[in-house]
């Protein structure tokens, strides 16, 4: 395919995308199969640019004064890939597969538009209806918050301490420029290529065998400061597919035990597999069975109550940033009413001078300090661990200047700590 009929492609992916509501990755996959003349490096390249115009959708529509999806892909090449008026005009010349030409109108706005005057919804590229709550945690940082969460995200990958040491991943990966992650002391980052992709981790061999997995340094951060120790009982409460339950086996060095549960039983036992893979032998899994009480044995047992709790995902507009134009907002209520839950939940496992750690994958304050504050108002045998003193024990020192300002834990962003969006606090029980 012609670069002209990659737009071209990615114009009509777009429009699907838009006219039936539904997720990029499943628009992709939908075209690749009715169009199978187009190779793999095509495919990789339409999905480059959707993706970057997921991202970039309400400062190209600003940009191009229209809302269509060809003016966004068209303010995207201009915006995120940085081609002036005269590159893109070559591009949409009409012939064979390529875009028609630009109008007169296009043109103009690709030599000489700006974002100058731009509201922050426009500017930062979030949707508008969730400007008060964003306002109200970031401030005069909204928009340079916001558009950190619009950049691409490199590839974090978790050393497996059960099978290997940080430096031996390292240099079995060499070939793929890593670096240690600046917070955890078992991360490695791994750059993206130029269009986007990140690395074939089914071809390394480290990967394959279980010395590292995948995980965002700020999940990683989360599971270190949960405090896990060899020999306690653990319960994952939302385990979904068993990220987080496998960071805690390899921190408890296969010592103790683990019980994970999540409401998507067939999600929770697709980890099994990579437990296997990970050489992780003390955890058991609770799938959901009809309406018994599966976890009933454990109350008021467990040293530990790990909750990675349902939310809107907003940290992870990095990697899923079509996900911020599907959210609506009757989401976030329903978010909220689930988060308690899981807290009141949470508290029936956890024993006298027990814990719970509490996670979300939000930057939203209604889903993290404002939670936290409801729950301990309801429960005053619980208090909130100070964020020194968890990190302190911890051992990560320089997170304390990540501490939120609303009186309850971390908050890491991609603009500050340069993870994803992610909050983690600590309740222990008198």
């Amino acid at each position: 395919m012609t670069p002209g009929a990659r737009i071209a492609a990615a114009i009509e992916v777009l429009e699907d995308i838009e006219a039936r509501k539904r997720p990029a990755a499943d628009a992709l996959r939908d075209w690749g199969l009715t169009h199978r003349f187009a190779g793999s490096k095509d495919r990789a390249a339409i999905a480059s640019l959707v993706f970057d115009t997921e991202r970039n959708r309400a400062s190209a529509a600003f940009l191009m004064g229209n809302e269509t999806p060809r003016a966004i892909i068209l303010g995207t090449l201009r915006q995120a890939r940085h081609m002036d008026a005269g590159a893109i005009a070559l591009l949409c010349s009409g012939e064979g597969y390529a875009p028609p030409p630009l109008n007169a109108e296009e043109a103009e706005r690709l030599a000489k538009g700006d974002l100058s005057g731009a509201p922050s919804f426009a500017a930062g590229d979030f949707p508008q209806w969730l400007e008060p709550s964003l306002a109200a945690v970031f401030e005069e940082n909204l928009v340079a918050e916001m558009s950190a969460l619009a950049m691409r995200a490199p590839v974090d990958l978790r050393v497996n301490t059960l099978k290997a040491a940080r430096e031996k991943v390292l240099a079995s990966l060499a070939h793929l420029h890593p670096a240690p992650t600046p917070y955890s002391p078992l991360g490695i980052r791994l750059p993206l290529a130029p269009d986007g992709r990140g690395p074939a981790l089914s071809a390394e061999p480290a990967y394959v065998k279980g010395l590292a997995e995948v995980q965002d340094e700020g999940s990683q951060l989360a599971a270190i400061l949960s405090l896990a120790k060899p020999g306690e009982q653990v319960l994952d409460l939302c385990a979904g597919a068993g990220g987080k339950t496998l960071a805690l086996a390899a921190q408890m060095r296969n010592k103790g035990q683990i019980h994970a549960s999540d409401r998507d039983g067939a999600r929770l036992m697709r980890s099994f597999a990579r437990l296997e893979r990970a050489g992780v032998r003390n955890v058991q899994l609770h799938p959901p069975r009809g309406n018994s009480d599966v976890l009933a044995a454990l109350a008021g047992r467990c040293d530990l109550v790990f909750v990675d709790a349902p939310c809107t995902g907003t940290g992870t507009w990095r990697r899923n940033p079509d996900a911020k134009w599907r959210m609506r907002p009757g989401a976030l209520a329903v978010r909220i009413a689930e988060q308690d839950q899981a807290l009141e939940e949470a508290a029936r496992f956890v024993k006298p001078r027990g814990r719970i750690l509490y996670a979300t994958c939000s930057v939203l304050r209604e889903e993290n300090e404002d939670r936290l504050a409801a729950f301990l108002a309801a429960h005053p045998e619980f208090k909130s661990l100070p964020v020194p003193e968890m990190t302190e024990m911890a051992g990560l020192k320089g997170l304390e200047r990540f501490q939120s300002r609303f009186g309850f834990g971390l908050r890491l962003t991609p603009l500050t700590s340069g993870t994803d969006g992610f909050f983690i606090a600590m309740l222990v029980r008198s």
